[in-house]
């Protein structure tokens, strides 16, 4: 739980002119960016953390698969569980993801997001390479999202940290220790408490 995801549309015009020469698997990952520069914006203008969710979470909500990201963050236990928690958790999941990008994307100095025209295969899905260029200058930070193609279309269905460490697979590190067969209780717990820590402010980054 120490981990934070690293993710509101842009004015009607300007998101669609962003999006015309992307590929349809890397049009969730140019949405996602869109969104993450809008709350960045957003911040600079003084908007607090919950307008800024409360502009991303549609955002979050169309780039990933919240379904797929929570049952692999889970792990093996995930079909144990009653489905009234793994709802609850792919609920909570989003809010995570929403409310972490709020306060991480949360000011805007000139930065600028690419997505790279090379893309890698990774099975049946993608690996859509993305870069956030510092406004001030210094070296881009690679932000990088494996996707799958769902009835819904492309959507996002784990991050690369540094282009190479799963997101997921730390996720499900960290949620090991709070799921049994059965039970997801102290995870739901752990997520809330977390959530609110993040829209207050208090969270440890």
């Amino acid at each position: 739980m120490k981990r934070i995801f690293l993710a509101a549309l842009l004015a009607i015009g300007l998101g669609a002119a962003a999006q015309a020469d992307t590929t349809p698997e890397a049009a969730p990952v140019q949405t996602l960016n869109n969104g993450l520069l809008a709350s960045m914006k957003a911040g600079s203008g003084g908007a607090s953390i919950a307008a800024r969710d409360a502009q991303l979470a549609p955002v979050v909500e169309q780039s990933y698969d919240l379904q797929v990201v929570t049952k692999n963050s889970v792990g093996f236990l995930w079909s144990t569980l009653p489905a009234a928690q793994q709802q609850e958790l792919i609920k909570l999941i989003g809010e995570f993801t929403t409310t972490s990008y709020a306060s991480q994307f949360n000011s805007y100095s000139g930065e600028s997001f690419s997505i790279l025209p090379d893309e890698k295969k990774l099975g049946a899905n993608y690996i859509i390479q993305s870069k956030l260029k510092p406004g001030g200058g210094g070296d881009p930070v690679d932000l990088d999202y494996v996707v799958q193609n769902t009835p819904q279309g492309w959507r996002i269905t784990d991050v690369l940290l540094g282009g190479t460490i799963s997101q997921v697979a730390l996720h499900n590190s960290d949620f090991a220790s709070l799921v049994s067969s059965g039970d997801a209780s102290r995870l739901i717990k752990a997520l809330k408490a977390k959530i609110a820590a993040l829209q207050s402010g208090t969270a440890s980054q």
